[in-house]
């Protein structure tokens, strides 16, 4: 139990190294294609794998969920990935990926598991500047070598339960119109979330609270423009606070995750005093540990529009005092 225990701690503490570990597996052969490609997913989501249980298919279900099954007493919907994905297994469908995805647990079927691969983040690329794919969030190069061919697609799942699941696409909205936010007039938030449709959720969601927002895909891309937008403020002789009113980060993005991206901030003695909001699938006490540790002024896992709603007001009105 102790090695399980120190295990654990050693992965959740690559995090503050801008490092990671990801599970890969195969999905069979995609069309057109002369192998098995790899797929990737953090493995800070999987909870556990276990063989393809029996699966009872619920009526109404279709083409990609399989049905649901029972896991230590808990019924979970399970998702034909090869499906989603455009494969064809090869030798069927033999192992589950049981995820914990923010506030929901889903399996994956999947063909098989190859291993688990340690990365920094800036192996990491933005699969939108690379392929077109909704559900491949980025590619991970499984070495330091950038000529290599060792490539792993890495899914959305925001993406994919989105398309699948339709209780994912809800956001009720409740009392998120009756708050005023403490923002300085011209003044945005900075957006660092790599999923699309969790940028497009979060882009909605601030406009509906009357915060104007700049959308980024990665960290670095964020920190870029942090530190543009404060050398242009410091040239103008104005507070950051006046052009940056908070910045709010995913945990999982290439090149640079979102506990970097915090820390730089809060390292930062003309930055510091940034709000920064972390909002992320990867929930846990482990996670937001480290919250505390890389000097975030909260943690909110995905995705409900109201709770965020009530950390940003707080977390804009302490800054303020």
């Amino acid at each position: 139990m102790d090695n399980f225990q120190k295990e654990i701690d050693e992965r959740a503490n690559l995090a503050l190294s801008n490092k990671f570990e990801l599970l890969l597996f195969r999905l069979g052969m995609a069309p057109h294609a002369d192998k098995s490609e790899l797929f990737g997913i953090n493995v800070f989501k999987l909870r556990e794998i276990v063989p393809m249980p029996s699966i009872t298919r619920a009526a109404g279900m279709k083409s990609p969920l399989l049905g649901v099954v029972s896991i230590r007493d808990q019924i979970i919907p399970v998702i034909d990935l090869p499906a989603v994905a455009g494969c064809t297994p090869t030798t069927g469908l033999n192992l589950l990926l049981v995820t914990e995805y923010a506030r929901s647990t889903q399996a994956f079927a999947v063909e098989a598991v190859d291993n688990i691969v340690r990365l920094n983040w800036n192996q990491v690329h933005p699969a939108e500047s690379a392929m077109s794919t909704r559900n491949i969030t980025s590619i991970a190069c499984l070495d330091d070598d950038k000529q290599s061919n060792e490539l792993a697609m890495v899914l959305d799942v925001e993406q994919i339960l989105y398309d699948i699941i339709p209780s994912a696409r809800d956001v009720p909205v409740k009392e998120v119109k009756d708050r005023t936010f403490n923002i300085k007039p011209g003044a945005v938030a900075i957006v660092a979330e790599d999923s699309k449709v969790a940028r497009t959720m979060l882009e909605q969601g601030l406009k509906s609270m009357g915060i104007p927002a700049l959308m980024h895909n990665t960290g670095l891309e964020a920190w870029d423009k942090i530190k543009l937008m404060a050398k242009e403020a410091q040239a103008e002789g104005v507070p950051i606070g006046d052009r940056i009113a908070m910045v709010l980060t995913d945990l999982e993005m290439p090149e640079m995750d979102g506990f970097t991206l915090t820390r730089n901030i809060k390292l930062d003695e003309k930055l510091k005093r940034i709000p920064v909001v972390i909002h992320s699938s990867l929930s846990g006490s482990a996670n937001e540990e480290h919250v505390r540790k890389v000097g975030a002024d909260a943690y909110v896992a995905k995705f409900e529009i109201n709770e965020l709603s009530a950390v940003i007001h707080r977390v804009l009105d302490d800054t303020a005092v």
